[in-house]
């Protein structure tokens, strides 16, 4: 019953039509809009509206909330479930900005840029989503960190598993993604370099987010580096981001 009433909700919401200005946004902000192929350009602007649509978002210390946060926001998160479904994103309810990288009170462990919540919330910093959207190249994207840990709670805790296309799938994500992390966390010890960043050898959760934030900005370099680890992210998420880069 509840999924027919949203299926309805958003087929009304659609029937408008989207406002100009989003697109120069996405031009201005989203450097790979410009990659989604045609034929699933409409497929991603109808997620991103009905992601902003569903989702609420809220101001902390002052953040002033525009269309130009929420589309640019939106559609980092709707590029991780364009070739999955919006559904994956159901119970995520809030969105927090903040106009600044921020700290938690009483709490020394330094600066956050986003933090994603087991109740269905996310927290960015803006400043953090626009330099994660900067650089395409650096392995560094806040707000796709984050909503891999969102997609990561949907298939049932934060462990490094989301809800996979297939139940054949699990053992050999399985496999490969704990073989990855074990690597990390032994070179992390070592202090040695890595395809990834150490953050994800704290565990399963982060692994999975840093390994998602290397996939989609850094796909050549994982491919040739670890191809069976891109092969895992590839077949979950639909993308091929090493054919892009190779084009």
């Amino acid at each position: 019953m509840f999924g027919l009433i949203r299926k309805w909700r958003r087929d009304g919401l659609l029937k408008d039509a989207m406002p100009e200005e989003w697109l120069g946004y996405l031009k201005q902000h989203v450097p790979f809009f410009e990659d989604i192929p045609e034929e699933k350009r409409e497929d991603f602007l109808d997620a991103m509206r009905i992601f902003i649509a569903e989702k609420e978002f809220v101001s902390a210390n002052g953040m002033e909330i525009t269309d130009e946060v929420k589309v640019v926001i939106a559609a980092t998160a709707v590029r991780l479930t364009l070739h999955l479904s919006i559904d994956m994103y159901n119970r995520l309810s809030e969105i927090v900005v903040y106009p600044t990288d921020y700290r938690h009170p009483d709490d020394e462990d330094g600066i956050v840029y986003g933090e994603a919540h087991d109740w269905g919330v996310v927290v960015l910093s803006w400043p953090a989503v626009l330099r994660g959207l900067k650089n395409q190249q650096d392995g560094l994207d806040t707000a796709t960190h984050e909503f891999a840990h969102v997609l990561d709670r949907a298939g049932g805790q934060f462990n490094g598993t989301p809800e996979l296309r297939d139940r054949g799938d699990f053992s050999p994500w399985a496999e490969v993604m704990s073989r990855h992390y074990l690597d990390l966390r032994e070179q992390e010890s070592k202090g040695a370099r890595h395809l990834l960043r150490h953050y994800g050898a704290q565990n399963e959760a982060e692994f999975f987010a840093v390994a998602t934030e290397a996939f989609f900005e850094q796909g050549e370099k994982m491919k040739r580096k670890a191809p069976d680890l891109y092969e895992e992210l590839r077949q979950f998420y639909g993308w091929d981001p090493a054919a892009d880069e190779d084009e």
